[in-house]
């Protein structure tokens, strides 16, 4: 593997790459349908920021939004959260992604660790949508009903969302990785009608069957009506003999109607994610059809530069919002790359191998995974014909400056390194690519457009080249149009507006760099960023408290220089109880079956006591600012302490 230490400019777009990119396009445009000019970025995302009504109008009329009721106002006078977008207007998502059906090139291609390379066309993916739209449709599915699936990322996934999306219906969905316990917590919030859920699933080689998680799941959901079961996993051995449970291929035998899209407002629900549950159950984070339609057509475009005939991928699950904008890939006319497994099985190459069959123009991933190619000394370049690649995508966690070296020196030189972080919050990115300039080892290129960015201080002042808390200043249509079960918007305004109020604060470190770049320093609160997906922690603790010889404990995850993470348990025992190795692993099991593998730690400590405020929180963050290496008197308010005396070992284990 090529190993050089490179800093500073890494690649610049040539003359042909700025100007045949969308940006460049929609800056023409706007020259001459808005006689706006703009001589570089920066004044382009200015203008973004400062006349937020002229610019969400000009993304719907250049990207010709279908409104089946015109709008009356673009942006209400309200304050975040309250803030209401084209009100008056009524579409549909999935409308605008079915305009770009066509006979010359697939919607998807699909592959998984037991399915070779697999094209569905739009003819194929259209007659399905219908055939389940037409089943919904006759089970009593309306505008509004909840949706949910149990499903790995593969094509009935898709047909699922596109389906419960034309009528109206509001999506959720969960990866069967997820633990039953994870899934119920998530779910029974938002009262579904109808569940849709595999058997089983294979992962690193290895078959995982998931019917008695099904069945619990089913169970625990007293407003489903119906189970749609795909046999993913056996799929010779038929259906188990279960109430009210129909088959995927029976449920698309329903004769095929006409696919028809049910407008709806432009704020009505279009699907539900959920926060990381650092405070409590995940919060059901609910986005609407007109919002994230606005924001993705604008984001995929400009900052990832996805064009009609592109190939795009992203590696994701469906537990992930990366799934949702994967999806929103085909809003642009371009082909999807869905792929299940895992990404290093038969090893780190199998990915790589996918972007050469498939010709991927787009490759999207995560830093870690980058991470681990580099210690794996992959060389992708050397596997086959990588021409047809533009971009490669990272986010999930900041990417140090080896993992844009690792992509320049051994995936390929020139090539747009797009390192992008956003958030389920928005399903999108904040910060991300920028066709037309350059691209720094180990930073972000720019801030998106329409989203109003800053670092500040404790005080509320913006910094310039100096880190500070990620807070935006000016609403963005897809910010949540509410949290499920949270009329009075409690949830929302102390999840994203205690500290800085009327702006979102999004909880990361970041610097604004004397170029406009964007460093991101990881989590500035206590949700576990973990492998690119962010974790609560009281996720960890209440599967934690189900271990009776466990008093306490504590989680902090660290992200490391080198990339990475490193995520340590401390627990307080009960005694006369001592940490052996069979109880660590009953905690790594609790954590494995209730949640998910991710939710495992790297270590379990024990500790005599868990560091508490007067008020009786649990002081996370300042145990992992102490764990970084800050000084204690920048980590810690003693005087705020209920026990300062528990922090004697963390300061030990620190200089360890």
């Amino acid at each position: 593997m090529k190993e050089k230490d490179v800093t500073g400019i890494l690649w610049q777009p040539s003359e042909s790459f700025r100007e045949s990119s969308r940006l460049a396009h929609y800056m023409q445009w706007l020259e001459e349908n808005r006689q706006l000019s703009f001589g570089d970025y920066d004044s382009l995302w200015q203008w973004s920021v400062n006349d937020t009504a002229a610019f969400w109008q000009s993304i719907s009329d250049y990207f010709e939004v279908i409104y089946h009721t015109p709008y009356q106002e673009i942006i209400s006078d309200d304050e975040m959260p309250y803030t209401k977008w084209f009100e008056g207007a009524t579409l549909n998502y999935a409308e605008h992604i079915f305009r770009n059906a066509t006979d010359e090139r697939p919607a998807i291609l699909f592959q998984s660790e037991r399915t070779p390379l697999t094209a569905i066309s739009w003819k194929a993916l259209k007659q399905k949508v219908a055939s389940l739209q037409q089943f919904f449709l006759q089970q009593g599915i309306r505008p509004g009903d909840r949706i949910v699936a149990y499903l790995p990322n593969i094509p009935e996934a898709t047909i699922a969302l596109l389906a419960a999306m034309s009528i109206g219906a509001v999506w959720s969905s969960c990866s069967p990785d997820f633990g039953a316990g994870s899934v119920k917590e998530r779910f029974r919030q938002i009262e579904p009608k109808l569940l849709i859920a595999v058997d089983g699933y294979v992962y690193n080689g290895k078959p995982y069957d998931r019917m008695e998680e099904v069945k619990s799941i089913r169970a625990a959901l007293h407003t489903v009506e119906k189970l749609i079961l795909i046999p993913y996993l056996k799929k010779e051995s038929g259906l188990p003999a279960l109430e009210g449970t129909i088959g995927w291929e029976e449920a698309l035998r329903t004769p095929s109607a006409e696919l028809r899209f049910t407008p709806v407002p432009f704020n009505h629900p279009v699907w539900i994610l959920y926060s990381s549950g650092t405070t409590g159950i995940p919060k059901a984070i609910t986005h609407g059809h007109g919002g994230v339609l606005l924001e993705h057509f604008k984001y995929l475009a400009f900052h990832n530069d996805v064009r009609p005939g592109d190939v795009f991928f992203w590696f994701t699950t469906t537990g992930w919002m990366m799934w949702n904008y994967v999806q929103a890939a085909l809003l642009t006319g371009a082909t999807i790359v869905l792929y299940d497994g895992s990404p290093g099985f038969p090893d780190m190459s199998v990915l790589w191998r996918l972007a050469i069959s498939t010709k991927m123009n787009h490759f999207g991933t995560s830093a870690p995974f980058l991470t681990a190619c580099k210690k794996a000394e992959l060389i992708p370049s050397a596997l086959g014909d990588l021409s047809n690649l533009r971009s490669v995508s990272s986010t999930g966690s900041p990417l140090t400056q080896e993992g844009f070296n690792y992509v320049y020196q051994n995936v390929k030189e020139d090539l747009w390194m797009i390192s992008m972080s956003g958030g389920t919050d928005v399903c999108t990115a904040f910060v991300g690519g920028c066709p037309i300039w350059p691209v720094y080892g180990g930073e972000i290129q720019c801030r998106a457009l329409g989203c109003d960015l800053h670092a500040l201080d404790e005080e509320g002042n913006r910094l310039e080249d100096e880190i500070g808390e990620m807070v935006i200043s000016k609403p963005m249509p897809s910010m949540p149009v509410f949290f499920w079960n949270d009329p009075n918007y409690e949830k929302y305004l102390s999840s994203y507006f205690n500290i800085y109020p009327g702006s979102w604060r999004h909880g990361d470190w970041v610097k604004i760099t004397t170029h406009q770049g964007v460093i991101i320093y990881g989590r500035s609160d206590a949700t576990l960023n973990r492998q690119g997906v962010r974790i609560g922690t009281a996720e960890i603790y209440r599967a934690v408290d189900t271990i009776a010889e466990i008093k306490d404990s504590l989680i902090v995850n660290i992200e490391l220089p080198e990339g990475g993470s490193y995520m340590p348990l401390f627990v307080v025992l009960k005694e006369p109880h001592q940490l052996t190795e069979e109880l660590k692993q009953r905690v790594k099991n609790a954590l494995r079956s209730i949640y998910s593998p991710r939710h495992v730690p790297d270590e379990i400590i024990e500790v005599k006591d868990i560091p508490y405020t007067i008020s009786g929180k649990k002081m996370e963050m300042p145990v992992k600012k102490m764990l970084m290496g800050k000084p204690l008197e920048k980590s810690v308010n003693i005087g705020a302490m209920k026990n300062p005396e528990s922090l004697d070992y963390f300061i030990r284990f620190r200089k360890v």
